[in-house]
């Protein structure tokens, strides 16, 4: 037993008052004298015993209605744990993402879990919420109810190491307190363990669970092949459960139906559906699904822009026309120059520029390639091997701080491929270990840049820093024959491609993302994007202008899914896709289990019922007022009885 106001406690010192009282009676006696006193004598010995017992009762009653009167006021109580009467800190992980959308008992999981700490939480009680994407701290449910019930879904989940993160800020370092995290989630498995162990903080799990665990999900769209005004894509779709579905999926442009088909699993989890498009013109896609368990993924969105060739431009003093072989319209527009009649004030127009095989490079060009390549361009320098190392240092030093050394005029074979580097991403199946190798005659010795072909030796072929690439000998027949070999496609291919990073199908939200936008804008100019839905609100992402492109980095932004323009002042320079990721998509869900510290539930009803019942207080102060009139009327009736 507890007292609220245990200091009271000192008043039953009172109780010495009625006991001196009754010890030391002031009352006198005084003697009669009677002629016949043997009888009297024998009533006052009964009588005098009566009244001393009498006496003891009515003392015992007092004592006990003061005593009683002095518990009651210093109010006992029991409790059904040793936290009971703590003050305590709460907070409050609300998981809204988009997995949270599948159907429980009552609803949407998400929403059935709000309304149920609405209901539940006292409303004058403060606590902190956290979500996914929001900090509620210090707030009432009386407060802040309308705001919470305008709560929505985020695309991502914090993992568990950022809730347990996010909620140590949130309390205190008040020893005294008692702290509490209640993590309310559906705990889906992304091959983490839910380990949220936090020092002095009891931790309560509530995880909800759907009713139907069978989602139906876009995954994702892709190109296979490409025709004359004509682009052929695969939608991906998955499900979870092995079984023969069908399900419709439509093709849209803007709001414009192009296509119907079905998609048939055949008791398979992943399954295909193919489509045509048109590719004259700009083609805003969106795939939509009718799924109820998840809705989020039930559309993709993705763009097909028409073709912006990557302009090449090849200074020569060597042989060209394999380039031109290479780099083919429409994907490229490729001009060739010659060396002594080039006109520098064209070279920031274009994207990438070789120097093929130049002996001697002028000074103006190397001035004018430094500059190229500090506003984003790309060059790649075939070294002729005719020419003397001294004319390519200025060169190489300027374009990527490269070191030239002397000539090596014995024949090597290209036998090594650094398959990790950018260039080669996504070229090969298999690392392949015999391949026909490429020979070189002569070759320059190139140091301090990353190799992306490595001859026998372990000497660089082809090496490079950030998009500055050297090929250190002639690809002249005479000098080589790289020209035949399979590589060199893919090699060259991939050098141009990467120099206009041009914005594929569609971008993930949530993650970092980079395209160039080949726009010429001014120093001042500003690209912004909005969402075709919602026009008139911009976002200004992350840029970098170049001489004739604008770098666009998004990262948290956009957070919904949908086509956004890319705008100049009022001016559509290009549409861009973005989407959410699927990884809620996947209803697999952790297997949590009580512990020591750490209570389990499958309900926020359960688990506050569970905490209120070990915070209650059971008063006691009623019991011991009624004892105290208890005791008031047995004192009444011994002395109206008592005789």
């Amino acid at each position: 037993m507890q007292f609220k106001h245990p200091e009271l406690l000192y008043a039953l010192f009172l109780l010495i008052i009625p006991i001196l009282v009754h010890l030391f009676q002031l009352r006198k006696f005084q003697k009669e004298a009677f002629t016949n006193v043997a009888f009297l004598k024998q009533i006052s010995i009964q009588t005098r015993k009566s009244n001393t017992i009498k006496k003891w009762l009515v003392l015992f009653t007092r004592l006990g209605i003061i005593a009683m009167m002095v518990l009651a006021f210093a109010q006992p109580f029991f409790t059904q744990s040793d936290t009971a009467t703590k003050e305590k800190e709460t907070v409050i992980y609300l998981d809204n993402s988009f997995s949270m959308q599948a159907k429980g008992p009552s609803g949407q999981l998400f929403r059935q879990a709000l309304q149920d700490l609405i209901v539940n939480v006292p409303e004058e009680e403060t606590f902190t919420l956290l979500t996914n994407t929001e900090t509620y701290k210090d707030i009432s449910i009386k407060n802040t109810r309308n705001n919470l019930l305008k709560l929505g879904y985020a695309a991502e989940q914090l993992t568990p190491s950022a809730i347990a993160l996010k909620a140590q800020k949130e309390f205190s370092s008040n020893p005294a307190t008692e702290k509490q995290l209640i993590v309310i989630s559906d705990f889906q498995d992304k091959g983490q363990q839910q380990n949220l162990s936090i020092e002095d903080v009891s931790l309560h799990y509530v995880q909800l669970r759907p009713v139907i665990e069978n989602n139906i999900a876009i995954d994702s769209v892709y190109p296979t092949q490409s025709e004359t005004n004509k682009l052929s894509l695969v939608a991906t779709l998955s499900t979870q459960e092995r079984r023969e579905t069908n399900v419709p999926i439509s093709l849209y442009n803007g709001e414009q139906l192009i296509a119907k088909a079905t998609a048939s699993f055949n008791e398979a989890t992943e399954t295909e559906v193919e489509f045509d498009i048109d590719t004259q013109t700009d083609f805003n896609g969106r795939l939509t699904i009718e799924d109820p368990l998840l809705p989020f993924d039930n559309t993709l969105y993705f763009n097909n822009n028409t073709v912006q060739a990557i302009k090449v431009l090849s200074i020569n003093e060597g042989e060209q026309d394999f380039l031109s072989r290479i780099y083919t319209t429409p994907e490229f527009a490729y001009t060739a120059a010659n060396h002594a009649t080039l006109d520098y004030s064209k070279i920031p127009d274009y994207n990438f520029i070789i120097l093929n095989e130049v002996k001697v490079p002028s000074q103006a060009l190397v001035n004018a390639l430094a500059t190229f390549v500090s506003n984003g361009g790309s060059v790649l320098c075939i070294l002729n091997e005719t020419g003397e190392a001294s004319n390519y240092t200025t060169l190489l030093s300027r374009l990527g701080g490269l070191q030239i050394g002397e000539l090596g005029s014995d024949g090597r074979l290209v036998t090594t491929i650094n398959y990790d580097h950018p260039l080669y991403r996504n070229v090969f199946d298999n690392r392949i270990q015999n391949f026909q190798y490429p020979s070189v005659s002569n070759r320059f010795v190139v140091n301090n840049g990353e190799s992306i072909l490595n001859f026998e030796d372990g000497s660089a072929f082809i090496t490079g820093k950030e998009k500055v690439y050297v090929i250190t000998g002639g690809l002249n027949i005479n000098n080589s024959n790289f020209q035949n070999s399979p590589l060199i496609v893919p090699t060259l291919y991939n050098m141009a491609k990467q120099s206009l990073s041009l914005p594929t199908l569609y971008f993930t939200n949530g993650v970092s993302n980079t395209y160039d936008i080949p726009a010429v804008v001014q120093e001042d100019g500003i690209l912004s994007l909005a969402n075709i839905e919602t026009p008139d609100k911009t976002q200004i992402p992350l840029q970098r202008t170049f001489g004739n492109k604008v770098s666009i980095t998004t990262q948290e932004q956009p957070e919904n899914a949908g086509i956004y323009n890319v705008l100049h002042k009022d001016s559509i320079l290009q549409q861009i896709s973005y989407n959410y990721n699927r990884d809620e998509s996947v209803l697999r869900y952790q297997n949590i289990q009580a512990t020591e510290g750490v209570s389990y539930n499958t309900s926020v009803v359960t688990l506050f019922d569970t905490l209120k019942e070990a915070n209650s207080i059971q008063s006691l102060w009623k019991w011991f007022v009624i004892f105290a009139l208890v005791f008031l009327l047995l004192e009444m009736l011994i002395l109206k009885f008592f005789k």
